[in-house]
């Protein structure tokens, strides 16, 4: 037996001094049907035939129990593209993870989502890109995309799994808030994520389609606060600004391997779902590696966890472990230098190079360019 296949076969365990993360996000697949000029997938895409094997998938989730993870969000891509989903989710009931499918929903029937029930799904989160099939389906590059999310999510009440709406906000279609908020109810939902376009990836090339204005965003504020006191114990909700309007950046995925395990369709494992934009970082992958191992051990991992990578002004700052050091993708991509102080935060000495993106907002809006997958 190869080195490699006897780590493989024994669980790794974990250091009780070192922290233990509660989530792995299994991303199965970067297959979609949808085209969103705002995905957070790679630029680079993972083809089908690079994807993990269903056994493949149910290791690393035996390895995740192993390491104390509690939750698991299926995702992608599109995760009902794989047909083994059922299986996953099967395996995930076994285990006594709490299970997360996220999805547009646009390839599910009835009979699909009966299923998922059946195999012990626990929750699904839907998301929408507007209230208006105009609107939503543009986005969405998509024809018929927003009619079939409705239904899918009047399936998924029907057979009484939780649902979560996950509205996609931005330019346009924050005139819409209150609408899509209302929508959310009428679904039954029982939590909405608003949540403002993030700028990595497709994203971070459409970010001037994508930005809204300042105005915009204090309206959108105005609104949830109102809303969330008139639906208090109807309507959960989260509130995600864009982080260029923010005084102080947001602890991205609760800091940099603290809580969170991403896993891309062909095993590399991630800090966060956005982690492959740094150049200078080299990801383990779960078949070479036990996935508690890669936590406890990867140079990837270790590199930004904790507060002793941090320049000045984080080093020194009094919320150094609060939102640790913001996120090190944005500092790469707005600064060119992962280890920088997050721009978005007030006291970044590069907080200029928000001042281009910022100042083209409300002008007019280039065209998407729109999120390919080529198979």
């Amino acid at each position: 037996m190869s080195e490699v296949a006897k780590q493989m076969a024994v669980p790794a365990e974990v250091t009780p001094n070192k922290v233990v993360p509660y989530a792995v996000l299994m991303e199965l697949s970067h297959r979609c049907p949808l085209q969103c000029p705002y995905c957070t997938n790679p630029i680079d895409l993972e083809r089908a035939s690079g994807e993990l094997t269903t056994e493949e998938w149910k290791r690393v989730m035996d390895e995740a129990v192993d390491m104390g993870v509690l939750h698991v969000h299926f995702s992608g891509g599109e995760p009902t593209v794989r047909k083994d989903l059922e299986e996953l989710i099967e395996h995930a009931a076994k285990l006594g993870l709490y299970s997360n499918l996220i999805t547009s929903g646009v390839l599910l029937n009835e009979a699909r989502v009966q299923c998922f029930a059946e195999f012990g799904l626990d929750h699904v989160q839907i998301s929408f890109q507007d209230t208006t099939s105009e609107v939503g389906d543009w986005v969405a590059g998509y024809d018929g995309a927003h009619e079939k999310k409705q239904q899918v999510a009047r399936w998924v009440r029907d057979v009484g799994m939780p649902l979560t709406v996950n509205a996609v906000m931005h330019r346009h279609n924050l005139h819409h808030l209150e609408e899509m908020i209302q929508m959310a109810v009428d679904l039954d939902a029982e939590r909405i994520e608003v949540a403002q376009v993030q700028y990595y990836a497709w994203a971070f090339r459409n970010r001037i389609a994508f930005l809204p204005t300042r105005e915009q965003l204090d309206k959108a504020v105005e609104i949830v606060e109102e809303a969330r006191k008139r639906l208090k114990g109807v309507l959960a909700f989260d509130f995600v600004v864009p982080d260029y309007y923010a005084q102080r950046p947001k602890s991205c995925m609760g800091g940099w391997g603290r809580q969170f395990i991403n896993i891309s369709p062909s095993g590399k494992v991630l800090p966060c779902h956005a982690a492959e934009v740094l150049p200078d970082l080299e990801f383990d992958s779960v078949h070479q590696k036990p996935l508690g191992w890669i936590w406890e051990n990867s140079e990837a991992f270790e590199h930004f966890r904790g507060t002793t990578w941090m320049p000045e002004p984080c080093q020194s700052c009094d919320r150094k472990e609060i939102d640790w050091g913001g996120c090190r993708c944005q500092a790469y991509m707005l600064t060119g230098n992962a280890a920088a102080t997050d721009p978005t935060c007030v006291l970044s000495p590069d907080r200029a190079v928000l001042d281009e993106p910022l100042a083209a907002v409300g002008g007019e809006s280039p065209d998407f360019i729109y999120r390919r997958y080529g198979g």
